[in-house]
C-alpha cells in the first residue's frame, strides 16, 4: 500500500515510494533494519541501495507460513518453527531501548492508547452496529468492556515491534521446513509488545502461541493485551473498508485464526 514493489528474477526487490510520507517511512525502516539485523537470527531484509524514495535489497525466497502449512507438518518440524518465530520476538522485543534511541528509532505507528481503543469503540457502534448481528455487537461488547471498565492494564514498556507481521510477511522454506525470513518493517518502531503476540494469535491462534513460551518468558506478561488487540484487528480493517468504500479492506481477515481465549482467561499452555 506504500510503495510500488518491482521483484527482478525472483534476486533484487526494488521498492518506490508512492508518497512523500512513504520516503519518510523508507528513511525510518532502514533506521530500523540497521539495528535489527545486529540482534536477529533469521534473515530479514538488508537495504543495498536507499534513495529518497527508492530503496533495494536481496530477494528473501519462501511462502507465507499459514497456519494450515503449520499444522500439517510433522510435530519436530511444527517444534522448530515455533520456536523460531518466539525466538525472533524475543530477540526483536530485546534490543536494548539505548540503541533504538541512538538509532533514531521512532514510536510505531502501530500503537494505540486506551483512548484510541474507547475511540474505535464509539467508532465501530456509531459505523458498523447498523450492519451486524445483535450476537455480534454482543461480542463487541464484551471485547471492550476490559477496556471500558479499566480491568485490563493496558500499561507496557516500550519495546522494537514489528508491528505488521500477517502470515505472508512471515517467509516459509517447504524444503527446510522452517522460517527462512522475517520481511516488511515499515510499521516497525517502538511499542507495545502484545501487537505483535496478538498478530500471531490471529495467525496461528492460541494454542500455537502458548507453546512460545517457552523461548518467549514475556508471554504471560503480555497475553491479555494480545488476546483484546487481536479481537480488534478485523474491526479496525472493516471499519475503514467502510468509511472508503473499499470491500477487499473490509475482507482482509478472512482466513484469520479464530482460536484465542476471552481477556482474563488462565494463561496455562499445560492445558493446550
Amino acid at each position: 500500500m506504500v510503495n510500488d514493489v518491482v521483484v527482478v528474477n525472483h534476486q533484487l526487490v526494488c521498492r518506490f515510494a508512492k508518497e512523500d510520507w512513504g520516503k519518510q517511512v523508507l528513511s525510518h525502516e532502514a533506521k530500523v533494519l540497521e539495528v535489527v539485523q545486529r540482534y536477529i537470527d533469521l534473515p530479514i531484509p538488508r537495504f543495498e541501495h536507499l534513495e529518497e524514495a527508492f530503496v533495494t535489497y536481496r530477494y528473501l525466497k519462501g511462502e507465507p507460513l499459514s497456519r494450515n502449512t503449520l499444522l500439517k507438518l510433522s510435530k519436530t518440524a511444527q517444534t522448530r518453527i515455533i520456536s523460531q518465530l518466539a525466538t525472533f520476538h524475543r530477540q526483536l522485543h530485546s534490543i536494548p531501548t539505548e540503541v533504538l534511541a541512538q538509532a533514531g528509532v521512532s514510536f510505531s505507528d502501530a500503537v494505540r492508547s486506551r483512548e484510541d481503543w474507547l475511540q474505535l469503540y464509539d467508532d465501530v457502534q456509531e459505523t458498523l452496529f447498523p450492519h451486524l448481528w445483535r450476537h455480534q455487537q454482543t461480542w463487541i461488547h464484551e471485547l471492550f468492556r476490559p477496556v471500558v471498565s479499566g480491568e485490563l492494564d493496558l500499561s507496557y514498556t516500550p519495546v522494537l515491534i514489528h508491528g505488521d507481521l500477517p502470515v505472508y510477511h512471515i517467509l516459509f522454506n517447504p524444503e527446510s521446513q522452517s522460517i527462512s525470513g522475517i520481511i516488511d518493517f515499515g510499521v516497525a518502531g517502538l511499542g507495545d509488545p502484545a501487537c505483535d503476540i496478538a498478530t500471531q494469535l490471529g495467525n496461528y491462534g492460541e494454542n500455537i502461541v502458548q507453546l512460545m513460551e517457552s523461548d518467549y518468558p514475556m508471554l504471560r506478561d503480555v497475553i491479555n493485551r494480545a488476546r483484546f488487540w487481536v479481537g480488534t484487528l478485523e474491526l479496525q480493517w472493516s471499519l475503514i473498508g467502510v468509511k472508503y468504500n473499499d470491500v477487499s479492506l473490509s475482507l482482509a481477515h478472512i482466513g484469520w485464526a479464530r482460536e484465542v481465549q476471552p481477556v482474563g482467561t488462565v494463561f496455562n499452555p499445560k492445558n493446550c
